[in-house]
């Protein structure tokens, strides 16, 4: 696994064998930031469910001003802190903890962001209990968007009536969508 763009590019990052998470491929990866190019620059970043970091290094490496990190998985954190140090990143804040408790963090302490990565894993419900409390907490800022990855059968089965899917694509079984408000 490697950074494919900016300043990090080509730089190895650790966790392509990190239990319970999904690396997204450096094809998908590369696709998913040409659809979201003209976010990135200068954005606040949420990387819910986090597993390597691999994303939010992705946009840091192309000029994203900060990203908070969140995943419940201590091998996965500190995967994330060798990354960061690694890379000698330092605009970063990780979060150990549930996604629940860790959207109340950032509501309690007023921070929204620019672009927030959903990909949790694929047998849960866990992107619309977090799109709920996203909407709830009101994390996104106005002209933000929301990154989805998931599988076939958790396609986007729920009201999203408060977003509009922006652009998507499938890559064999899995699904990039990008949200925006409307």
């Amino acid at each position: 696994m490697r950074v494919i763009s900016g300043k990090y590019k080509s730089r190895l990052l650790l966790g392509d064998n990190l239990k319970k998470t999904r690396p997204t491929m450096d094809r998908v990866k590369m696709s998913l930031f040409s659809m979201i190019n003209n976010y990135i620059d200068e954005a606040v970043i949420l990387d819910l469910f986090a597993g390597s970091g691999s994303l939010s290094i992705e946009a840091l490496s192309n000029n994203s001003k900060y990203a908070y990190l969140v995943d419940n998985n201590k091998d996965a954190c500190n995967i994330i802190n060798k990354n960061m140090n690694n890379l000698e990143i330092a605009n970063y804040k990780l979060l150990n903890s549930d996604y629940k408790n860790a959207l109340k963090y950032f509501y309690d302490n007023n921070i929204k962001f620019n672009i927030i990565f959903l990909d949790p894993p694929y047998d849960s419900n866990y992107i619309k209990e977090s799109i709920i409390l996203i909407d709830k907490y009101n994390l996104l800022e106005d002209n933000g968007i929301i990154v989805l990855e998931s599988d076939n059968n958790n396609k986007l089965i729920y009201d999203i009536n408060k977003y509009k899917i922006y652009k998507e694509r499938k890559y064999s079984e899995k699904i990039i969508s990008i949200l925006k408000k409307i």
